[in-house]
Parts: structure tokens; sequence; C-alpha cells
């Protein structure tokens, strides 16, 4: 503390907005003889805003005045209220000085001393001649929190939430099950108590940091915890989750081969870690991080949002500089670190910072949430220039369970797509190959304006039948999509008569709407796909497999603040659909009276379907 010798002559004392909620002001007035203090109004003010917005620095602050509005009661204190009341243009400008300023003034007008625990406060006010007793925080050791209790050895995550019998995720990655933790209901006043005991702890502790503090939703790192506190207007109760990592595993408890552990020493500097959410694949990050920098003395470095991979001291971690990856980005190609770990990529953002990080000779390594080993390889080919795909990732690592299940290489050359004849058709293709085997798994390349991922191995059956060509395959899923988009009702049979012809027939009263004034919807279908169609009318001889009101309908989405949106036809609402992204089952809903069903955007279904659609998987409901 600061100006502290002669604190007893104290007479008059200003605080300021940091002093109260660090409760600066009672730890010293058991030092002086009936002091007189002096709130600004704009101090209230601020606290006001804050607790308003369901900030707990506000609320703890207001609860502090209340305290040395008891001291007066007891005769201790003088406490008084005076100064201008800002208004709410000038709380908005606070972290510009505005408030500060105004609490100096009143500190200058009363000719009294200001007891602040802000470093910059302190200085500008001796710089203006103010007398100031600066008070830091008190830095302490990490206490046990409460909220820790409920956590034992195999404790993933915890969830509390009032009026709900505490629940916990208990196992290993790939075998985790959801457990009751008491049969007792949690009420309001436990888990406040639990939020104010965190929200102290992590303005005392030097490891513990607020990473977001908004309108009724507050996370904290509190050293390996991730807490996040949800209350009202965001969550309709309050509720806490905490989760931490449960495994610090050494790369070589996966058992990887020679040759791949000589790969990630000599050959690997844009790698993917790619799986499903539970799957192992941040544990197996912390691992490669650990692996480069204590192993092949590297430096490495970490970007994240929140910060909550567990790595070694020697790892600095970095969040968003100013709320931006790019600005963070910006500042490691100063640094030039070996290796950094970028956990994760999900927005287009993040790939294109991941590339541009890569192309500037920084080794990258990504955590990408997937489903399929390709499926990695593919969100980042969706954003990204498909000519630099193998220079911005070279290893593509999916892990599922725990374990390492495959390990895929990239490679760029010219040639003709699996499935394709002719010799013009030749373009840079991408080869996905099995590191192990080198077996070819998947090729990637461009076809009219798309860029399509072929898998290989349904381009052949298991009698060694040749199946429809990738051309065939493509066109066939677009031709459906578009078809049925603007038919949903008519039947439908595609037929390929050659490489760059396919005949479409569609019952006779619809042809007419499909093909479009002047040809103009058919022109523009022809011009996407690069194929010449011809359009018939179905009739009992041709159709046989046409398709019937029984197929699947392609929904449109879109994505609002709030919610995920799929339509369907407006004859539709009342029914009951299954939804499945291609092929594979999502969930059972019935269409609204605005022909559409509606999912909340902070669901996981709804981030499945996301990430569906940027892989280029069609949304499709069949009627039940």
């Amino acid at each position: 503390m600061e100006n502290l010798e002669n604190i007893g002559e104290l007479r008059k004392i200003v605080p300021d907005t940091s002093s109260i909620i660090e409760n600066s002001v009672e730890k010293i007035i058991k030092e002086l003889n009936y002091p007189e203090i002096i709130v600004p109004e704009a101090v209230i003010a601020e606290l006001e805003y804050q607790a308003n917005k369901e900030r707990f620095t506000g609320i703890n602050g207001l609860k502090h005045i209340e305290n040395l509005q008891k001291l007066e009661e007891n005769g201790e204190i003088s406490l008084s209220f005076t100064g201008k009341r800002p208004n709410n243009y000038e709380i908005s400008l606070s972290k510009t000085g505005e408030i500060d300023a105004m609490i100096r003034n009143v500190a200058k007008s009363e000719l009294a001393t200001l007891i602040t625990s802000d470093k910059i406060q302190s200085l500008v006010a001796k710089a203006q001649g103010i007398n100031v007793i600066y008070i830091p925080q008190d830095l302490k050791n990490h206490l046990k929190l409460k909220i820790h209790d409920f956590f034992d050895d195999d404790t993933m995550s915890v969830h509390l939430k009032e009026n709900v019998v505490p629940m916990a995720k208990k196992g290993t990655p790939g075998n985790i099950s959801l457990v009751k933790l008491s049969d007792e209901k949690l009420n309001y006043n436990y888990l406040q108590e639990l939020v104010n005991e965190i929200i102290e702890n992590s303005r005392h502790d030097y490891k513990s940091y607020i990473e977001m503090d908004m309108e009724g939703a507050t996370v904290i790192q509190s050293r390996e915890f991730r807490i996040s506190i949800a209350k009202p207007p965001f969550s309709e109760g309050l509720e806490i989750t905490a989760v931490r990592p449960v495994a610090n595993v050494s790369i070589y408890e996966y058992e990887l081969s020679d040759m791949l552990i000589e790969k990630l020493k000599n050959n690997s500097n844009g790698i993917l870690v790619s799986g499903s959410p539970g799957a192992g694949k941040s544990t197996f990050a912390q691992a490669l991080a650990e692996f480069y920098s204590n192993e092949m003395n590297k430096i490495v470095k970490t970007m994240e949002s929140p910060r909550d991979l567990q790595v070694p001291d020697e790892i600095t971690q970095y969040s968003p500089l100013e709320g931006s990856m790019e600005k963070t980005s910006d500042l490691l190609l100063l640094v030039r670190p070996d290796f950094t770990i970028y956990d994760e990529l999900r927005k287009t953002d993040d790939f294109h910072i991941f590339a541009d990080m890569r192309l500037a000779g920084v080794g990258m390594i990504g955590v990408v949430h997937a489903t399929k080993p390709i499926d990695g390889i593919q969100r980042i080919a969706s954003r990204v220039e498909l000519g630099i795909i193998p220079s911005v990732v070279d290893t593509n690592i999916f892990i599922e369970d725990g374990e390492i299940k495959a390990v895929y290489e990239t490679n760029l050359t010219v040639k003709v797509p699996s499935g394709m004849k002719e010799a013009d058709l030749a373009r840079p293709v991408i080869e996905i190959r099995d590191f192990k085997t080198k077996e070819l798994k998947n090729e990637i390349y461009t076809y009219g304006e798309q860029t399509i991922v072929m898998d290989i191995d349904l381009l052949d059956s298991p009698d060694g039948l040749k199946k429809k060509s990738s051309l065939e395959n493509i066109a066939e899923k677009e031709i459906l999509k578009e078809v049925k988009k603007i038919l949903p009702k008519s039947r439908i049979k595609v037929e390929f008569k050659s490489e760059d012809r396919i005949d479409v027939y569609i019952e006779e009263k619809y042809i007419p709407r499909f093909i479009g004034k002047g040809g103009k919807k058919i022109d523009k279908l022809e011009n996407k796909l690069g194929i010449s169609i011809s359009v018939e009318s179905i009739t009992e001889e041709n159709s046989n497999s046409a398709s019937s009101n029984q197929d699947p309908l392609y929904l449109n989405v879109d994505e609002t603040k709030k919610f995920l949106n799929l339509y369907f036809p407006n004859d539709s609402v009342g029914d009951s659909f299954e939804i499945y992204a291609d092929d594979v089952y999502l969930f059972t809903a019935t269409v609204g009276k605005n022909a559409m069903v509606r999912l909340r955007t902070n669901l996981e279904l709804s981030d499945a379907i996301l990430d569906a659609l940027e892989l280029n998987i069609p949304i499709v409901a069949k009627k039940i």
C-alpha cells in the first residue's frame, strides 16, 4: 500500500469503483478514527449498471456499499454520497476514463484522499496533484472451491442447475456416462453461494481469470477448470457447468508406429486432429504439444477461446487479442513459434487464419470437429483454394474413443478423377491416402463450381460390379435436389445417357415449371452441373424406379441469431418427418403452422446440421 505511514490522520476518503469492488475501504477503516467516507454518485451508477447487466462485480460492489451503511449505523464512520450522476452514454465510456475522471473531480473538490485499487487511476490522480492511496488487489493462493467437491478422479464435467439434482459426466473419452450425484435438488441460494465464491477467487488467484462476462453469462478459467455460469435472462434458471480434462497422456501412450513418429518429427507441419465431441482430440493435441515442446525442443504456443488446454508452463496460451483471433495470429507471426495449436477450428475465419499461418511457415496443429476421417479435410477444402491444401494440411489424425483410428496424408496430382473416363477431364486432384497402407481413400477436385470430395470405396461394390461413376453420383444428387425444390410432389426419374448428357423424367404437368420461361431454369441448372439435360414426360413404361411422393424432401435451411429454420412445402403443415443429413438420421419433427421446423442454435443438433451443410451434405426429410 502507498502513503499509509500517516493513515491515522486521514479524515476524508473518496473511494473509486475498484476499491469498492475489492473491499479496500473496509480494510483500512479499522486504522482510522471516525473517517468521513464520501462515495461519488458515479461509483453508484457504475455498480448499478453492472448489477443490472447481471455482472457479479456490480452485485458484490453494492453489497460492500451496504456494509458501509451498517458501519455508519454503528457509529464507526460518516457516510455520504455526492457528485454528478453520469448518464448512460458516459457510463458506456467508462473504459475510456470518463467515470474515473468524475471520481477524481469529487476527491479534488472535497479536498479528500482518493482510495483506489486501479494502478492507472492512482498514477493519473498523482499527476493531477490529488492525494491518493493505492491498495492493490490481494493475490492469494488458489483456494479449493466448493464446486471441486463434486469432482472425483473420473469426473469430466459437473452440471448444476436450480431445482435439478446435480449431474456429472464420468469416464474416459469414448466411454462417458451421465450419472446423478445426489437425489436432492439444488436451490438458487446454494448455487449463488458457489457463484460468488468462484467469482471472488477469480479476482485474487493469479492463475484464474474471467474469459467472458456478459449479461446473464460468465465464463471463468479457474486453473484446470473451465466454469460457465448462466442465469436469467440468458437462461431460464441459474446454472453452473464446470469442465476439466481427465487425462494428461504422453504421445507414446497412443502406441504410434515408428513410421508415424518419424513423420511427426520431420515431415508434418500442417496437422489436423479430428474427432467427435468427447472423443479425446484435445487430449491428443495436448500430448502433441508436449511432444514438440519437451522432446523436440520446439517453441510451441496455443490459440484458444477459452484457454482450457492443459499444457506445461513452457507453452504460452493465447486467447483472442481484443476479441480477434486474427490479431492473435498477427502477433504470433512476429513471435515465430515452431508450432501453434489452434483449438478449435470451426468458423470460416478460423480456417483462413490456420491456412495463412501455415503458408507463412509456422507449423500448425488444428483441432476440428469431425464424425469421419475425411470430414476435417473436407471442411478446410470448402474454405481455401484447392491447390494449397497439401501445403496447409499434410497429415490428418482421426481420434475416436480416445484412440487413433485413422491417419491420412494429402498429395496433389493432375489426373482424371476416379470414375471418369475421358482424358480431357484431367484436372488437379488432391489424393487422400491412408498413411500406413498408402491406399487411396478419397479424392478432392473441382467439378463446375463445386468442390467434390469423392469416397473411393463407393465406386465399386464388394462383388466387383461397377457402380455409378462419381460424375453420375454428383449429377443425380444435384438433379434430385434441384427438381425437388421446384416440384416437391412430382415423380422423378434420372437416366444417364453419356458422360455429358442426362435424361430427366417428370410428370407432364410440371414440365413447363421445371424448364422455366424461355428455358432459363433448365439453362441455369445445365450451366451449374456442366451437363446437358433432356426433359421428358414420365409414363408407366419409363417410370420404373422413379421417385414417388415418399422420396425425401431436400430442405432449405437458414440460421438466425437464435434459431435454425428448416423450410417445408406449404402443404406439409401438421405432417411428421424424419430428418436426415443425407442418410444419417438426426431427429423426428412435426411441421409447424409456418411450414417450418425451428431449432434453437445452441443445441448440439443444430451444430450437427450446420456442420453437415458446411460439408455440402444435404438435409433431407422423409415423411412418416
